[in-house]
């Protein structure tokens, strides 16, 4: 809780800088459709209705949504990179650093589909106060308690010293 502070104004600090550059046009016109694709086929086999339009907009049980290049966690990305910087040092091997590299993408990719997902289901279920404090406030935190559980994975049973070999069953 004392770092949400800190990440919500660094992330709004991030956000004006990228959007003046508009450096976000790729992400917004190419992953935007494909994650909100991703999103309905999560949510589709469970029952609800899913429409999504090119603009961004989309529709869960008639509750409309728009969904832009700064939904889809960047910020997490940005924070998971900075932190191999600090989690790679010392000597590893290669190939459990790009496990760990691996794990850690990916877990922050669907991460970032999981609290989206969570978000809509907000929107759709809950009054809009939760929605907006979960948006604005709480997700940030989900990356930070995601990163605290990915370094312990990671230290715990991936990285190993430089010349240590693991053993294949």
């Amino acid at each position: 809780m004392l770092t949400l502070p800190f990440l919500v104004a660094t992330n709004e600090f991030l956000t004006k800088v990228i959007e003046k550059n508009h450096l976000y046009g790729f992400i917004q016109a190419n992953i935007v459709p494909l994650e909100a694709k991703m999103m309905g086929a999560l949510l589709i086999p469970f029952g609800y209705d899913f429409l999504f339009s090119s603009n961004g907009l989309l529709s869960v049980n008639g509750v409309v949504m728009e969904i832009t290049w700064n939904c889809l966690g960047w910020q997490s990305f940005l924070l998971l990179f900075l932190s191999f910087l600090v989690g790679f040092k010392g000597k590893y091997s290669v190939l459990s650093k790009t496990e760990v590299f691996l794990i850690g993408i990916l877990g922050t990719f669907w991460l970032n589909i999981f609290r989206m997902l969570f978000t809509v289901l907000l929107a759709v279920h809950a009054p809009p106060f939760f929605r907006i404090v979960f948006h604005d406030y709480l997700a940030a935190g989900t990356t930070v308690v995601w990163l605290f559980f990915f370094w312990h994975f990671a230290y715990s049973y991936v990285l190993r010293p430089a010349g240590s070999e693991r053993k294949v069953l």
